[in-house]
Order: C-alpha cells, then sequence, then structure tokens
C-alpha cells in the first residue's frame, strides 16, 4: 500500500497540471452575455474577421481578428485585468481565443459563443 502513494501523488498532480493547462473560457447563454455587458467596464471583443464584422456586429463590440498573423500581439495590448466577453461566428474562435487569453493571464474572460445566436437571443447588432 505505502508502494502505492508516490504513484497516487504522481497522478493527482498530473491531472491537476493538466487540468490548469487546459483553461478555457466559461461559455454564457446569451441572457448571461446581456447581463454580462450590462456591467460597467466589460469589453465585448468579435474576433472573426474584419468583412465579418463589418457585415455585422453587436453593438459596441470591437474586432481583434483571432485569425490574424498578430492577433497575440493585439490582445498583449489588452489590460489583463478587465473584464472581457468574446464571440465569433459559432463559437470555435470565441473558445480559442479565451483560452489563448487565459494562458496569457487573462483573469476575467467568458466565451458568449456565435454571433446569430446572440443576436436570436436579443442582443443588439449593427
Amino acid at each position: 500500500m505505502k508502494q502505492l502513494l508516490p504513484y497516487g501523488l504522481t497522478l493527482m498532480l498530473a491531472v491537476a497540471a493538466a487540468a490548469a493547462q487546459a483553461q478555457t473560457a466559461p461559455i454564457l447563454t446569451p441572457p448571461q452575455a446581456q447581463q454580462q455587458l450590462a456591467k460597467p467596464g466589460v469589453i465585448l471583443l468579435d474576433v472573426r474577421t474584419p468583412a465579418e464584422f463589418a457585415a455585422g456586429h453587436l453593438r459596441g463590440a470591437r474586432n481583434v481578428n483571432f485569425l490574424s498573423t498578430d492577433f497575440a500581439d493585439q490582445v498583449a495590448k489588452l489590460d489583463p485585468n478587465a473584464t472581457y466577453v468574446l464571440y465569433c461566428k459559432s463559437g470555435n474562435r470565441s473558445t480559442q481565443a479565451g483560452t489563448l487569453m487565459l494562458q496569457n493571464g487573462f483573469k476575467n474572460v467568458v466565451n458568449a459563443g456565435g454571433f446569430e445566436a446572440l443576436k436570436a437571443g436579443g442582443l443588439a447588432a449593427e
């Protein structure tokens, strides 16, 4: 039994390390996103391409293109202590962007999912 203790401890540490590396931003429903955006100082980021953004976006959103080669540089200019709500076309890019932001020291990042679902859920678009 004592021989198993080091292996069990090693396994627990490995699982904890993997969970820490696999940080992902919580996913919000449209009503939850709307609630979050009603708070002062929350920043809405649309991580779609500029063409997608120009075709329509949520009111008040800033465009930071996840597919751009300088995405990491653009994110590095943001305040890591601010609260961010991210969205894209389907939720895939916003998931990846949120994970990257969390791994780079951002504290408050949530994923609101896809643009069309957010519009259908009552969020204002332009």
